[in-house]
């Protein structure tokens, strides 16, 4: 073979290159070439990919990239004449290991010092990097070919020369290319003269983008994704002719029979290209051990010390235990990588910085445990270490870290300082065209209509890596539709021939990076969307190439947590440790099995309450289990736990040596420990290797599986392994536990990291039992952007029987805080008011006291941020209700007063004095502006302008009145249609048929191509909002009910879309007035009723409409229901009348 493709771009040419890595290798290979390279603009994203497919396939791989070259310094980031002069193209490939290591500097410092549009260098970066690395000088936006277009031959030539003196001789090469353009004809010539005047070598590439010749059209609708265009677009960005595929031998000889040498010394430079990449070997960082210690010194000193003060009155198997973790570790190679996690885990403590109890598997080890990493006691919770470091399985330990939510970056930060900026590094990640989400791509760029797209990509079930060719298998409606409608059919075979396509970048939540040395030494480097430093390697490959990777996580909670401890300490003057309560406490767990959890950690979700009311949890370990058991898969083992819970004597087990094991969970397999401990107390296996069998369980290997079937039932001599049967198990028992295990391993959870969570849920749940005001502020406060969360949280606190109190300028905090007995709403809340405005409100009255009136407010912050608007939003928000005047008053005079204050300051630096002046302090206030004698706002538009300015209603609720009605007819309410930010999953399915209520907010009418009329409604209800689609046939039947402010029940079908909160298709609509409601009039006596029946009949009898009448007297207990004759409208106005003459607390509508 005599040719190999060198300017090839795969996948991560992102939105650009639809050639998928494993068929271009598969494709390569079948053409009988034996190497290709990878040349992707300006990144190498996929290097490591497609060096693994391409040994995989026996074919040499040839590292590369297409990089952009900026016309003169890469520091200048002013254009340099028009868009296409802003850089030029240049392809490099890495020769041996230091260019690939020159390569990654390169592209890194294209990213980190001269991002302009693109990732551009400059012939000073090439210049310094250059040993190693062939260029070739790429396609028509190369420097020397735009010279040549633009009839300059000359400067192109000195361009030629230039490169070839900072590569060097016989390094760089001048390309040919031949798509069948006009321009590459001219090119080319010139090329071939360049050539013979100047030395420097041709070679032959074709600018390869897709795999195969008829990927043309898909690859079209990618470029169309890219730039938000449809293929019917005439003025778009388009590969003309078709010929951008992965061309065989002879098709490139009949392109170039004039240049065959070109071809030829393709092979030629892929043969000098030889790269060895290092899996597996790690890099870990040194820890700076204190004078006197070495590391291994020091572990030690760190962990016997935590041994004493976690374990006072421990005995010798624990001192056993952690000598026998301890020594894995040091032969592992991980005594560093543990001090630096002690060490920043320790700096977080210091700083006050909450830290979560652990994640993962981490807290099966005791050493994390005594190094204060994880605040679980392995022991207690049977945790195993061998689940987090097997001996036997080389693999990098994995500690991820929870952190306060606010303050996880100083935690980050401080790791930048201690390692240096340019050894800590966050991590990329990559948005792929999933299989619904392509559909809905490839459906716009198509101009099809968005409903009939819409329909189509629903069809695809929503499960985890689902993709086209499986959704076709499973849905068979699908795939008819797909045989039959040819539109249908070209739309799934375009989307997937799309499926799985990289299609962004963004920066991984939570990932970092720590080298040894400059990162950029093992892996290049790219910028995140806010300006800071990621690699261009993800999280695995990082892995594989032997780096640390940690994950810092911001945790609400744990800022839930802590500023709930704060607010305690604050109010009650109570310091608690949250992390030594009583973890047994009956009162808390009875609270949880209520089921009243809403807030508390992990078990807030309506499936979820419904499990802690049937589980009725008595122990952190019932916790742990439900924690556990509550997801797809093991759902299915809840009932049995449950009865095992309630009733010992149902458990059985199949051998007594299953008692010790199971007898935590009633008998049930729910955890991976678990598997792990029974495959080695029955079948006699190694810890490590029990782990092995578990990862063989969990990740589905089906030939493992089998083959250690045989071992733990019979044993394996060679390997050590007794087996159950030697143990004195029989056969057909082992058989049976073998089966029942690989059933649920696939399934089993993870219990280091269900018990770290339970904590968490526990401590939470532990607050808002004896702390309910100061949890559920904090609580508030943490979700303080989202108004329709803060308007659940508020609904909850009122069935607490917890007051909300609206924002206050003498009280109120930048956060929700407690005031008496009640919950006083946040400053920072309110819109249009900044975070330096409350600090300098909050400083203003700690320094002179609080604010008396309104005047005083306005001249005291005159000289601050303070402005119109603010004042507005503060008085609509109730914020001045304490200052002595109606927030009417304050509208009517704020602009007045603020406007002579600034007349008095410019007066004052005019050196002019006032009247005001010259007053005594007593008379200053005849001379203030008075508040008129206005009265107040109706309660519509205060709480109006309530929503306006904080995005929910405090003082009340247009539906207040109606709540029993509302709760009694909906099946959801508009927050079961929020998309959850944890597990980004929402309460309602698409398709399902539901029912809510609440208050038409907003309507708006669009006309359909046949000029009919459909509305768009947003229905507001008592915790937020949801939008409505009616379409035309349901709009003409039920218009009359759908004007603004109409309180109505909407039925209908959910409408869920990825990633968007849902919406309700409308069916019909039913007036909250329509419905039959029952009046309630209640009297302490019969006596007191008899005396008022009279009156009470008068009353009633003016009133005619459909709503029953039910008279209760509490002493004797008697209720009478009036007959239908006497119904009545149960309207404000009868209602204030009878409220009027027998109390508010007596009359009730449900």
């Amino acid at each position: 073979m005599s040719f190999a493709h060198l300017h090839v771009h795969t996948e991560y040419s992102l939105l650009d290159g639809s050639n998928k890595i494993k068929e271009c290798v598969a494709r390569v290979k079948e053409l009988g070439m034996n190497s290709v390279a990878i040349t992707d603009h300006g990144v190498m994203y996929g290097v490591i990919d497609f060096y693994r497919a391409a040994r995989a396939a026996g074919i040499k791989p040839i590292l590369g990239c297409e990089v952009y070259v900026a016309p003169g310094s890469r520091f200048d980031k002013e254009a340099v004449g028009s868009g296409d002069d802003r850089y030029y193209h240049l392809v490099l490939l890495a020769e041996n290991d230091l260019g690939y290591h020159n390569l990654m500097k390169i592209v890194s410092r294209g990213f980190t010092e001269g991002y302009y549009y693109k990732p551009r260098v400059d012939l000073e970066v090439l210049q310094e990097f250059h040993e190693g690395i062939i260029a070739l000088s790429a396609c028509l936006a190369g420097e020397v070919q735009k010279n040549i277009l633009r009839g300059m031959y000359e400067e192109g030539k000195a361009a030629a020369l230039r490169y070839q003196d900072i590569f060097g001789k016989g390094n760089f090469f001048l390309e040919l290319q031949d798509h069948g353009m006009q321009e590459q004809q001219i090119v080319n010539q010139s090329l071939l003269r360049m050539s013979q005047e100047t030395g420097i070598e041709l070679v032959a590439t074709n600018d390869v983008h897709y795999t195969y010749a008829e990927d043309v059209k898909p690859h079209d609708i990618l470029l169309c994704i890219q730039t938000g265009k449809k293929l019917a677009d005439e003025d778009r960005m388009r590969y003309e002719g078709g010929q951008y595929y992965i061309k065989s031998e002879e098709e490139m000889k009949q392109l170039f029979p004039y240049a065959l040498q070109a071809l030829e010394n393709t092979q030629k430079i892929a043969d000098r290209c030889n790269v060895e990449i290092e899996f597996g070997v790690t890099k870990l960082p040194k820890y700076d051990v204190p004078e006197g210690y070495t590391s291994w010194e020091y572990l030690n000193k760190l962990c016997f010390d935590g041994l004493k003060e976690r374990y006072p009155d421990g005995d010798d198997s624990l001192k056993e235990r952690l000598e026998y973790e301890l020594s894995v570790i040091k032969s592992m190679g991980y005594v560093d990588y543990f001090l630096i996690v002690w060490d920043f885990i320790n700096y977080a403590r210091t700083q006050g910085i909450k830290v979560g109890p652990g994640r993962g598997s981490a807290a099966g080890s005791i050493v994390s445990y005594c190094l204060g990493i994880t605040s679980i006691d392995p022991i207690k919770y049977q945790l195993l270490f061998e689940r987090f470091l097997n001996p036997e399985r080389v693999s990098m330990p994995d500690i991820d870290v929870d952190f306060c939510f606010e303050r996880r970056q100083e935690v980050i930060d401080y790791v930048g300082r201690k390692y240096g900026a340019d050894r800590v590094v966050q991590i990329v990640t990559f948005g792929t065209m999933a299989a619904r989400g392509v559909i809905r791509d490839v459906g716009r760029v198509m101009d099809l209509p968005y409903a009939f797209v819409d329909s189509i990509a629903k069809m695809v079930p929503t499960e985890l890596n689902i993709t086209l060719d499986k959704a076709l298998k499973m849905n068979p409606e699908f795939k008819k539709l797909y045989q039959e409608d040819e539109q249908v059919k070209e739309l799934i075979d375009m989307s997937r021939r799309l499926e799985g396509l990289p299609r962004h970048t963004s920066m991984h939540a939570a990932g970092v990076v720590i080298g040894q040395r400059a990162i950029e030494e093992f892996v290049p480097l790219s910028l995140g969307s806010d300006g800071s430093v990621t690699t261009q390697f993800t999280m695995t490959t990082l892995e594989e190439l032997g780096l640390l990777k940690m994950d810092f996580l911001g945790l609400r909670t744990l800022t839930v947590i802590q500023n709930a401890v704060k607010l305690i300490k604050k109010d009650k003057d109570i310091s608690l440790d949250i992390d030594n309560i009583d973890f047994n406490d009956k009162a808390v767990l009875d609270s949880i099995g209520t089921g009243r959890t809403d807030g508390v950690f992990q078990l807030e979700s309506g499936g979820m309450k419904n499990f802690m009311k049937e589980l009725k949890p008595r122990n952190l370990e019932d916790i742990i289990a439900g924690i556990s058991l509550y997801r797809p898969g093991p759902m299915d083992f809840i009932p049995r736990y449950i009865k095992g819970k309630n009733n010992a004597a149902s458990i059985t087990y199949l051998c007594p040596q299953l008692q010790p094991i199971l007898e935590p969970t009633y008998g049930c397999i729910v955890y991976q420990e678990q598997v792990m401990q029974i495959v080695r107390d029955l079948g006699g296996y190694t810890m490590g290797r029990s782990d092995l069998v578990r990862r063989a369980m969990s990740k589905k290997k089906q030939s493992v599986m089998e083959k250690e079937r045989a071992n733990f039932i019979y044993g394996n001599e060679e390997e050590g392994v007794p087996g159950c049967v030697n143990n004195g198990i029989s056969e057909q028992v082992a058989g049976t536990i073998y089966e029942e295990m690989m059933d649920f391993a696939k399934y089993a959870f993870n219990k280091s990291h269900a018990a770290c969570y339970a904590v968490v849920s526990y401590q939470t749940a532990y607050l808002k039992y004896y702390y309910p005001l100061e949890f559920m502020a904090a609580l508030m406060t943490s979700v303080i952007d989202n108004p329709g969360k803060v308007s659940e949280y508020i609904l909850t606190c009122r069935s607490m029987g917890i007051k909300i109190l609206p924002p206050d300028i003498n009280e109120g905090e930048a956060g929700f805080s407690v005031s008496g007995g009640s919950i006083r709403y946040a400053l920072t809340a309110i819109k249009g008011v900044g975070r330096p405005v409350i600090d300098a409100v909050t400083e203003e009255r700690t320094v002179r006291g609080p604010f008396l009136s309104l005047q005083d407010f306005v001249t005291r912050m005159a000289d601050s941020e303070v402005n119109k608007r603010t004042v507005e939003n503060f008085i609509k928000s109730g914020t001045f209700d304490g200052l002595g005047g109606t927030r009417k008053q304050f509208m009517s005079v704020f602009a007045q007063m603020m406007d002579s204050q600034q007349h008095n300051k410019k007066n004052n630096l005019a050196g002019q004095i006032s009247l005001f002046d010259l007053v005594s302090e007593e008379e200053k206030s005849d001379f203030e502006i008075r508040l008129p004698d206005v009265g107040e706002y109706s309660k519509e538009l205060l709480l109006g302008f309530e929503k306006e300015v904080l995005g929910i209603y405090i003082s009340g609720h247009p539906l207040e009145e109606y709540e029993q009605t509302w709760r009694k007819h909906i099946t959801r309410t508009t927050a079961d249609f929020m998309i959850d930010e944890e597990t980004g999953e929402m309460n309602v399915r698409d398709q399902e048929r539901v029912t809510v209520g609440g208050m038409i907010a907003e309507k708006k009418i669009k006309y359909t191509k046949n000029d009919k009329i459909m509305a768009f409604l947003t229905l507001e209800d008592l915790v937020g909002s949801i939008e409505v689609l009616v379409f035309p046939k349901v709009y003409e039947q039920e218009s009359a009910k759908l004007t603004e402010e109409n309180k109505v029940f909407v039925k209908g079908r959910v409408s869920a879309e990825e990633d968007k909160d849902g919406k309700i298709i409308c069916e019909s609509i039913q007036a909250f007035d329509d419905i039959r409601k029952t009046l309630w009039i209640k009297f302490p006596t019969m006596q007191e009723y008899e005396t008022a029946e009279k009156q009470l009949m008068e009353t009633l009898a003016g009133s005619d409409g459909n709503d029953g009448v039910v008279i209760y007297v509490e002493n004797p207990k008697a209720k009478k229901a009036l007959p239908p004759n006497r119904n009545v409208r149960a309207d404000k106005e009868l209602l204030s009348r009878l409220e009027e003459l027998y109390g508010e607390e007596n009359i009730k509508v449900i």
